[in-house]
């Protein structure tokens, strides 16, 4: 079954130094983008993530040191990557906690503009957990009938990721072939941020999801506050986190006005 699609989607992989958003690297994206007629472009690059490479993350994906040195850093590849995700949605295998929004991270490091304001964003692990509750690899034998080689490979992963989800559309009857639904379907509780960190509730209010003011409001607390906006952008969270605060706060502000040309008219026409 083909996606039904009104404009192209991304779905993407990345392999990381870590998993920590705010202070860990991309050290291999693949990116496969899927167009509404059904042709797809696929792309993918090491990436020199300026800093090491732990053991830790060598044993996932088995990229060394060594074999990034002489690749570009991100930065380096951020506007290839911006036009080729640029007027798409998103998807991924636990996209939303982790592949967005350390994507948005490095983007915004890179000071290349990235926001979520009209993407949907579809997690083929969210559909899969809630309908299965296994892994990728147990996920693409199940629904494909294959193994999955090269596992932690970003290329074989994305792949897999898009198989996944056209399989579980053909599957499931409640599963709809469309990107809103899938979009819808495959979110937790819905993020202002991604990373989490600040939520809507159930009236769309923006509140925060941690710390000692979990639960309240994002202005309410800033207006009581005011210092914990500063504590926040000099703290060690996401860029993108820091961006989404800042746009709440500023547009709370009362607008000022601007003089403008016909305001010196009346004013003149006032005083004759």
């Amino acid at each position: 079954m083909n996606l039904s699609l009104k404009k192209p989607i991304v779905f993407f992989d990345l392999e990381t130094t870590g998993v920590q958003i705010a202070t860990d690297r991309i050290v291999e994206i693949s990116i496969l983008k899927v167009f509404p007629n059904g042709n797809k472009e696929s792309k993918t690059w090491l990436v020199n993530p300026e800093i090491e490479i732990p053991k830790e993350a060598f044993d996932i994906h088995g990229i060394t040191n060594e074999r990034v040195v002489m690749e570009p850093t991100f930065k380096e590849l951020a506007p290839a990557v911006s036009k080729m995700i640029d007027g798409c949605d998103l998807a991924g295998f636990n996209s939303n906690r982790f592949d967005i929004p350390l994507l948005a991270e490095e983007m915004l490091r890179a000071e290349v503009n990235f926001n979520m304001d009209d993407r949907k964003a579809i997690d083929v692990q969210v559909i899969f957990h809630k309908q299965e509750q296994r892994t990728l690899g147990a996920g693409y034998k199940f629904y494909c009938g294959k193994d999955l080689e090269n596992a932690h490979s970003a290329e074989a992963d994305t792949l897999a990721t898009f198989e996944i989800l056209e399989a579980q559309i053909e599957k499931y009857d409640d599963v709809e072939n469309d990107v809103e639904f899938l979009s819808e379907y495959s979110s937790h509780k819905k993020r202002a941020d991604f990373a989490g960190f600040i939520v809507f509730d159930d009236n769309e209010k923006e509140v925060f999801s941690f710390g000692k003011y979990k639960g309240r409001g994002v202005l309410d607390v800033l207006k009581e506050n005011p210092g914990y906006y500063n504590w926040i952008q000099n703290a060690d969270f996401p860029l993108y986190t820091k961006k989404v605060l800042t746009s709440i706060r500023e547009q709370a502000r009362p607008k000022k006005h601007v003089t403008t040309l016909e305001d010196l008219k009346n004013k003149f026409n006032n005083k004759i």
